[in-house]
């Protein structure tokens, strides 16, 4: 059994792996004042909460966007296990073939996305993930990883909306029961979700036409997942336990 650890903009996702099965998944939320004791005691309390025995767990492997919190997660985890986490980034065996400017440069999180679609998936491959941004990476027919968008997220965007407007107001995220609101929070919902939804099937039309000339599997990951897919006219998978599958996949290519 492995921990596998997310460090995203917003949460932390933290899962235990046992031959491939995930056992538990849960978030806290990202503090980059914390320090490494204080989120030991936090991840040992979730492993605690789901009945996970620490002993039992083999090794770990970090992913993060954030770099402040790359070395106390590394240290965090070396408090729990006992061992020396592996950490995604430079050096690791990922399996793909990244056809950008500066595969190095590439963010964790969307090496560990497209690993985990090679996997499972057929390819040519589409592959959102919708949190703090929402990012798009493309795997064409013969899996290799060709390029990838970063965009605002939905939450993200709302939030600018809000701070930089006088009288609009702090909304909730869900899926509208209708196309047009009739004041201000349901406008706002529209014209949030809705316009997300219009901007991921636009997006796949544009790649399988312009970039890949064939249908592509669509796969989608991420909390607000839920809210925007409803909405798509389009096919979309939703892999909510794909992170922590491709960080899976990256600690059996390194570890034997």
């Amino acid at each position: 059994m492995i921990a596998a650890i997310d460090i995203g903009n917003t949460n932390v996702v933290i899962g235990c792996i046992e031959d491939g099965k995930v056992l538990f998944t849960s978030r806290i939320r990202t503090n980059i004042q914390q320090t490494d004791c204080e989120y030991a005691s936090l991840m040992l309390d979730m492993f605690s909460l789901n009945g996970i025995d620490v002993s039992k767990i083999e090794g770990s492997i970090v992913s993060s966007v954030v770099p402040p919190l790359r070395a106390v997660m590394q240290n965090a985890m070396e408090t729990i296990t006992g061992k020396r986490p592996l950490m995604v980034g430079a050096g690791l065996k990922t399996g793909l073939n990244i056809l950008v400017d500066n595969p190095a440069k590439v963010g964790s999180d969307l090496v560990v996305a497209a690993v985990a679609v090679l996997e499972k998936y057929p390819c040519p491959a589409i592959i959102f993930d919708f949190g703090t941004a929402t990012t798009l990476t493309v795997l064409d027919k013969n899996g290799s990883y060709i390029g990838y968008m970063i965009m605002p997220g939905l939450r993200s965007s709302v939030e600018a909306l809000c701070s930089n407007t006088s009288q609009l107001p702090r909304i909730s995220l869900e899926t509208p029961e209708m196309l047009l609101g009739k004041n201000t929070v349901d406008a706002m919902r529209c014209g949030a979700v809705l316009g997300n939804a219009a901007m991921v099937d636009d997006l796949i039309d544009r790649i399988e036409q312009q970039t890949l000339g064939c249908k592509a599997t669509v796969v989608a990951t991420g909390g607000l997942s839920r809210v925007i897919l409803p909405l798509c006219r389009h096919d979309i998978i939703f892999d909510d336990d794909l992170l922590l599958d491709g960080l899976w996949q990256l600690y059996r290519k390194n570890v034997k």
